[in-house]
C-alpha cells in the first residue's frame, strides 16, 4: 500500500510540473505584472479554452498532490 501511495505522489508531482510548464506566462515584466493583475482582478481578461482547460488541471493536480502527500506521511508514520 505504501508503495503504491508513493508512486502515485510521484505521478501526481511530475503531472504538476508538466502542466505548470505548459501554461503561459501571464505577464512580461514590471509592467505587465501591474496592468496584467489589475486586468485579472477586475474580470476583463478571461480565460477559455486551453487555458482555463490547463488551469483546472492544474488545481486538480495540485490538489490531488497535496492531499496524496498527507496521506504517504500519516501512513509512513503510522
Amino acid at each position: 500500500m505504501e508503495i503504491f501511495l508513493k508512486i502515485l505522489l510521484v505521478i501526481a508531482s511530475i503531472g504538476l510540473i508538466a502542466i505548470v510548464l505548459l501554461q503561459k506566462g501571464k505577464s512580461a515584466g514590471l509592467s505587465g505584472a501591474i496592468s496584467g493583475g489589475a486586468e485579472h482582478l477586475f474580470g476583463k481578461q478571461k480565460a477559455r479554452g486551453l487555458e482555463l482547460l490547463l488551469s483546472r488541471i492544474t488545481i486538480g493536480f495540485a490538489v490531488s498532490f497535496f492531499v496524496l502527500s498527507l496521506i504517504v506521511a500519516y501512513v509512513v508514520r503510522g
